[in-house]
């Protein structure tokens, strides 16, 4: 086996080709009049903004308002963040405009969705159902898949009347909530083929690797090649409950694991920190099953009950996934590491609904840290000060005071659980690996488990 070190070469990306998220009417306070009879003041213009520095700015503002902040979204389109302000407190509403927010008035507070997630973890846990908060309805978000059917989808209905129209809905999806690891190629463990995440170094900068959680607990060691010799060892995973994560660290401390992502045809995007999702986000995912796919964030702080266990704390988006891309990185196109891919509905034929741990809570978990450690798009510090510290586009750690957008004070959903998932011999209908997957993933050459032309050679 030789080491490699993959050549830093940089990959931009063209516009995503998920939905905009469309933004909400501005509703800013009513200016004083002067007293001399003259105009009002005009309302400040909101702040164009990136991804990032929008997840600060929300952050920021979430612990100004306290209890009358109400989860925040991402209008990538016109650069804007919205910020949802519980009732007609006016003096919220000008903290937030004064900030650079465009804000608007809703119903439910955080505190008031996240009873209803109680609610929902308490009476209607039932495999195959997820809910996520979406600041954009202001509302719970459940869903329920296919197997959800006769007096399970009369209990969770009932559950979700019972919360009001106007705090929760549900919908119906066409798939099937599993995670998405098979027998088959990229890494390789007990049987199942899963995605190596991102690259990172733990506490004593000894190397290893992020991957799903329900990866780590099908077995001990993990190889570049079916039957191959492991490479890595799992030292933590956790799945189902509080995430789903697993720290593989490399058999020889002498790996070589550089903060990349290797996109396809010798382009890479060189990870430099890991970042909060925002709702509206335009994210990118690789995975070794399907490659390339992009889309947005929907939700956060997302339940899911899979048939293994309940998974709490995770981001839910768009993108589609497939069996084999389990672990595989959610990231942005100017390097943040978001998530790691823990499962869903669908595939990448007819879409679906994917969730995802998020990367900033596994290294926290874990003790680890990936690239420089830092997230932000320039490195520019944001604006530390009380009362109108502006924050800069291009700069700034993410989430430092606050958290992610609109996550409250804890994951809905915690006293799930369950016993490990049975990946003895890897998925069904996967025995011998995916068809056309046979030596690695196409047009991935000779990766780091998959992934371009570095660390651990793939045939």
């Amino acid at each position: 086996m030789s080491h490699k070190r993959i050549p830093k070469r940089k990959i931009a990306f063209a516009g995503g080709g998920a939905a905009a998220v469309v933004a909400a009417a501005i509703l800013l306070p009513q200016a004083n009049a002067s007293q001399d009879g003259s105009d009002a003041s005009p309302a400040p213009a909101p702040k164009t903004l990136s991804a990032l520095s929008a997840g600060d700015l929300a952050s920021r503002i979430a612990e100004r308002l306290g209890p009358a902040f109400a989860g925040a979204y991402y209008d990538k389109d016109k650069q804007q963040v919205t910020v949802n302000v519980v009732g007609d407190d006016n003096d919220a509403r000008a903290e937030a405009a004064r900030a650079g927010a465009v804000v608007r008035s809703v119903k439910n507070s955080t505190a008031q969705l996240k009873s209803a997630a109680t609610t929902l973890r308490q009476q209607a846990s039932i495999p195959g159902t997820a809910w996520a908060v979406d600041p954009r309805t202001n509302q719970i978000q459940v869903t329920a898949d296919r197997t959800v059917t006769g007096d399970k989808w009369d209990r969770i209905e009932s559950t979700v009347r019972s919360l009001g129209a106007d705090t929760a809905r549900i919908k119906k999806s066409a798939g099937e909530f599993k995670t998405v690891a098979a027998g088959g190629d990229a890494i390789f463990g007990g049987g199942a083929r899963c995605s190596l995440g991102f690259n990172v170094v733990d506490g004593n900068g000894a190397p290893g690797f992020l991957t799903a959680g329900h990866c780590g607990v099908a077995a001990d060691e993990w190889s570049d090649a079916a039957g191959g010799a492991p490479v890595g060892t799992v030292q933590q995973a956790t799945f189902p409950g509080d995430g789903d994560f697993a720290f593989v660290s490399y058999d020889d401390a002498a790996t070589e694991a550089p903060s990349t992502v290797d996109t396809g045809d010798g382009q890479i995007v060189e990870i430099t920190g890991a970042a909060e999702a925002t709702v509206g986000q335009a994210v990118i995912r690789m995975g070794s099953t399907t490659g390339l796919n992009d889309g947005s964030v929907t939700g956060l702080d997302a339940t899911v009950n899979y048939a293994e266990g309940t998974v709490t704390g995770l981001i839910q988006t768009d993108v589609c996934a497939e069996p084999g891309d389990s672990g595989g990185p959610l990231f942005t196109a100017d390097g943040s590491a978001i998530g790691l891919t823990s499962g869903g509905s669908g595939d990448c034929t007819v879409g679906g609904e994917t969730f995802f741990q998020p990367v900033t809570t596994a290294l926290a978990a874990v003790g680890a840290q990936i690239g420089d450690g830092a997230a932000g798009n320039d490195g520019g510090a944001a604006g530390n000060g009380e009362g109108g510290g502006e924050v800069g586009n291009d700069g700034g750690a993410v989430g430092d005071d606050g958290g992610a957008v609109g996550d409250g004070d804890g994951a809905a959903g915690n006293d799930g659980g369950g016993g490990a998932p049975g990946h003895d011999g890897g998925a069904p209908g996967h025995d011998g690996g995916a068809p056309g997957h046979d030596g690695g993933a196409p047009g991935h050459g000779e990766g780091t488990v998959g992934y371009g032309e570095g660390i651990i050679e793939n045939g």
